[in-house]
């Protein structure tokens, strides 16, 4: 063996040792996860994938996706032996206040993007290796794939898009070594059956045995000389390289105790030694880019009497954002005829990508393209991004800036029926951790806020409206996260309606419907759902007996918690919301028995009037 190779196995199994110490001080983790893989991470981090372990973050080199983000241990100790860490960091593994987590996240430098809910990572990879593309950058984005996680759909997804787009710069590696959380994988080492499968997907495939460095190395150089994305099958022995962890079941995410570590030790020390070899892939590369970006003053073309839709005002601003701001890179779901996204496709459709009908590959490809400073839109119906909640999720992890749009929200889409129907989008978006939750309910506002949100770092969310409503706003508004916009107040409130999106044209005409009865009573519009303007919400209400919020949205999660939340110790409130079972019909006649049009308001209000004047005489 030549000293290169020895080098590389010497590597191989330091990170090996290296896995089993951390874990055993930590009392847990993956050790035997990392160590069937250690041979492929000695190649990438030693011989394969450039990079400056100085600015590991820097956008001139290859990127890294550990997707079987379990394999953290494995990680770290090929990241130490590369001179990334600190030496005080590297036996801190899941510590409280340590930068190694259990599972890989962005706060430590070189991780592009959170991992550990296992099927997402290969997305990412696809989003990063699009975003060289887009920046002309000749470098690869390599994912390491645990076999378990090959039965993710999401995977699937990924396995679709990646050759469609050309991505030959997309490199994965399985790490087949037969053995799940709870017994052995759905084809074990049958390496035949993922070769046949993978391999139909179009990606250049080879199958390997996964500790020769030498067959690893020649996979990497032959993947990057093929004109398609390329997918290597490593066939490797879970525990490998301390005979009593090898394909030992039962063993996955348990630390060895202080005797078995000494015995590891001893059996992988052996092997230990010190080479005279540099390997040449580490090399100086610029620091990554500030991503601070100026906000973009909009001014929408709506007059007033004017209607439109604001899922068409949220597209014309994407459009328009798109043609000033070249890292805007715009997303859809095979709806973009609907989100409005089309607009971006006609103007600038180099920036702008079909996902086609996978919605949880195209948040993750998302997460890939801003990880590498893209800022990304992508859109679907509202309904359809529940299914996927958990990469938004981990996006949220990866503190990701993705600008998210669903469309198509509340039982007022009408015919189309409740599959269609976005009516928990809100509780979903506004659980995750930092994010923005918007809700338009003009073409103005949508427009304004749509820009609020291209300067945004962190996950927004905007709710648009199939349907047209009437232009409520002047042009020269403004509109910040975190506000609020108090349309009809008087001294003589006697309630204040509090109503988002589609429900603050029926909350004004609910308000004339009762200022002609003499009853009074303000109407605001919360357009900012998360965060929610509670000092402005309390000052607009301070004449006012009680609240009454109005969505077209579930009530669980939505715009009447989030108040309530904020503001209910000093004021009642009281929620009005979608709660019977939707169904198809015409959407006045749906939002009428859901109780959220202009008469139905208008009632709850008569009735809670009535009952705090009886409550005030008790």
């Amino acid at each position: 063996m030549n000293a290169r190779k020895e080098f590389l196995q010497d590597k191989a199994d330091r990170i090996r040792l290296k896995s089993m110490e951390m874990t055993t001080r930590a009392g847990s983790g993956h050790p035997t996860t990392a160590m069937s893989a250690a041979e492929i991470l000695s190649v990438l981090y030693f011989d394969q994938m450039v990079y400056d372990p100085d600015n590991p973050n820097s956008f001139e080199g290859d990127d890294f996706v550990m997707s079987k983000g379990h394999g953290a241990p494995g990680l770290y100790a090929a990241m130490d032996e590369a001179g990334m860490l600190k030496k005080e960091d590297v036996m801190s593994l899941r510590e409280f206040d340590s930068i190694l987590e259990g599972h890989p996240v962005p706060k430590l430098a070189g991780v592009r993007l959170a991992t550990g809910s296992l099927g997402q990572g290969l997305s990412g990879g696809l989003g990063l290796g699009m975003a060289m593309k887009m920046d002309s950058i000749d470098r690869y984005s390599y994912v390491l794939i645990g076999d378990g996680e090959m039965a993710e759909g999401n995977i699937w997804e990924a396995m679709i898009l990646g050759p469609a787009l050309k991505l030959d710069n997309v490199i994965g590696i399985i790490d087949i070594n037969r053995l799940g959380q709870s017994g052995p994988t759905l084809y074990e080492w049958n390496v035949e059956e993922y070769h046949k499968k993978v391999e139909a997907f179009g990606w250049h495939t080879q199958s390997i045995d996964g500790h020769s460095v030498e067959e690893i190395i020649e996979a990497i150089e032959a993947a990057k000389k093929d004109p398609r994305p390329s997918m290597i099958l490593a066939k490797t022995v879970k525990g490998k390289g301390v005979d009593f962890l090898e394909n030992a079941d039962g063993m996955h995410g348990k630390a060895a105790s202080e005797d078995e570590l000494e015995k590891g030790k001893e059996q992988i020390s052996k092997r230990l030694k010190d080479i005279d070899y540099t390997p040449g892939n580490q090399t100086r590369l610029s620091p990554k880019p500030s991503s601070n970006v100026d906000k973009i003053e909009l001014k929408p073309e709506y007059q007033e009497g004017d209607k439109e839709a604001t899922r068409t005002a949220f597209g014309t601003a994407v459009r328009k954002l798109g043609e000033q701001d070249k890292q805007i890179v715009v997303l859809d779901g095979d709806v973009k005829n609907s989100t409005r996204t089309q607009f971006s496709f006609d103007s600038f459709p180099e920036r702008s990508i079909e996902c086609y009908i996978a919605e949880q590959n195209m948040i993750g490809f998302a997460a890939g393209l801003q990880a590498r400073g893209k800022r990304t839109y992508a859109a679907t119906f509202a309904a359809f991004l529940t299914r996927a909640h958990d990469q938004i999720r981990m996006a949220s992890y990866s503190q990701a800036n993705l600008k998210l749009c669903g469309s198509h929200t509340g039982v007022s889409i009408g015919e189309d029926g409740p599959s269609q129907m976005g009516l928990e989008d809100l509780a979903m978006m506004r659980s995750l951790y930092g994010s923005v939750v918007l809700s338009p309910s003009d073409p103005v506002s949508a427009e304004k806020l749509t820009a609020s949100m291209n300067a945004y770092e962190g996950i927004s969310y905007m709710r648009t409206i199939r349907g047209k409503t009437p232009v409520i706003y002047d042009a020269s508004e403004n509109f910040e996260i975190g506000g609020s916009k108090v349309l009809k107040q008087s001294d003589d409130d006697s309630a204040m309606i509090l109503a988002t999106g589609i429900t603050v044209p029926e909350a004004l005409k609910a308000q004339e419907i009762l200022q002609k009865e003499g009853i009074s009573a303000g109407v605001m519009d919360i357009y900012s759902v998360k965060p929610v303007d509670e000092e402005g919400i309390l000052d607009a209400s301070k004449n006012a007996s009680f609240i009454l919020t109005v969505e077209d949205h579930y009530p669980e999660g939505g715009l009447g918690e989030a108040v309530a939340s904020a503001v209910g110790q000093d004021i009642r409130v009281y929620s009005q919301a979608v709660t019977r079972l939707p169904h198809s019909g015409k959407p006045a006649e749906l939002m009428a028995e859901q109780g959220i049009d202009a008469e139905s308001i208008a009632d709850r209000i008569r009735k809670l009037i009535k009952s705090e004047s009886k409550q005030e005489v008790k």
